[in-house]
């Protein structure tokens, strides 16, 4: 089992270049992120305050997350994989992924979707909390512009209408909870190899990261 830990803020390209690398590796490959969101979701449609642990995790519990063959994340049956990428539920999965039994709950459970298989796993702990001694471990950033920019891409794309400076101002904010939460706070790992892509193609961070990948697991 080879585990490739790709950590990083939102924004910084973390699922593109994670799940082409998987691609390119022949690895599987896994979104951690998504399962907060999804958590973030369930707690929101059903009413539950978004600190209430204890609703929370039993919500997380009982929600039968599952991820199909291409990537897509299901939840209770249901294909959440859009409805999770909005402002709202990044948000809503920056608050829940405080909670220490959401998130003690959620790592373990991606510590068991990684079984025994050669994986590329992203988030915002897998070097540090989730495979502190995994093989290669790739910590992305960018500049905070840069990554508004992205995001505000990303939610066009997808039929939202935003405003730049609300991006932002997210995206700032986000950065702000996850780095001062008290349970595997977002961090570089002493040992991971850091990238700024800010001025790169995801094209380039791809072949970085799988270059890096490489050199240090083998081909």
């Amino acid at each position: 089992m080879t585990v490739v830990a790709v950590d990083g803020p939102v924004g910084s390209g973390k699922s593109t270049v994670a799940r082409r690398v998987a691609a390119r590796l022949g690895y599987v490959y896994l979104d951690t992120g998504a399962m907060y969101r999804a958590v973030g979701l369930l707690a929101t449609e059903s009413g539950v305050a978004l600190d209430d642990e204890e609703a929370v995790v039993a919500l997380a519990r009982s929600a039968g997350l599952r991820f199909d063959g291409d990537g897509r994340l299901f939840a209770g049956g249901r294909d959440v994989s859009e409805a999770i990428r909005t402002l709202e539920m990044g948000a809503a999965a920056s608050r829940v992924s405080a909670l220490p039994g959401v998130r003690g709950l959620l790592v373990d459970e991606q510590r068991r979707l990684a079984g025994d298989t050669d994986i590329v796993m992203e988030g915002r702990d897998i070097g540090t909390n989730v495979f502190p001694h995994a093989a290669v471990k790739v910590f992305l950033t960018a500049r905070p512009d840069v990554r508004a920019a992205r995001r505000a891409a990303e939610l066009r794309a997808n039929g939202d209408q935003v405003d730049d400076a609300q991006v932002l101002a997210a995206i700032l904010e986000r950065d702000r909870r996850d780095c001062t939460r008290a349970v595997a706070p977002l961090r570089k790992a002493a040992d991971a190899v850091e990238l700024d892509t800010s001025d790169m193609t995801p094209g380039e961070v791809v072949e970085a990261v799988a270059g890096i990948a490489r050199e240090q697991v083998g081909p």
